[in-house]
C-alpha cells in the first residue's frame, strides 16, 4: 500500500458528508499552489465555507483507506470514482475544471 509524503498530522480540507454523514469519498485534489490535499463527496453545496471541516490526513485515512491508493497523486491533479469500489481516474487539474 503507498503511503503519503505528508505526514499523518498534515491538515486537509474535507466536508461534514464525508465526516459527519459518512459519504464515500469520490473527488480528491491534490493543489499545485499551496500542496493542500482536499477530499470530497459527490454532494453539491452552494457555499463551501458553510459545509467545510479541517481534519488530519490520519483522520481521512481512517475514515476511508482507500485514499492511500492514490497517495502518490501529484501537486496540481485530481482523482475521481463513481463509489469506493470503483478505482480512482487520475486527471491534471486545468482552469476549466477546479472547483
Amino acid at each position: 500500500m503507498k503511503e503519503f509524503e505528508d505526514t499523518l498530522n498534515t491538515a486537509v480540507f474535507t466536508t461534514k458528508f464525508v465526516v459527519k454523514d459518512k459519504k464515500e469519498i469520490t473527488y480528491v485534489t491534490h493543489d499545485a499552489d499551496d500542496g493542500a490535499w482536499q477530499f470530497f463527496s459527490s454532494d453539491d453545496f452552494d457555499n463551501y465555507e458553510d459545509v467545510a471541516m479541517i481534519l488530519s490526513l490520519d483522520e481521512i485515512i481512517n475514515i476511508d483507506r482507500t485514499v492511500l491508493e492514490i497517495a502518490d497523486l501529484p501537486l496540481g491533479y485530481f482523482a475521481t470514482r463513481q463509489t469506493s469500489k470503483d478505482s480512482w481516474t487520475i486527471n491534471k487539474m486545468t482552469n476549466e475544471n477546479a472547483l
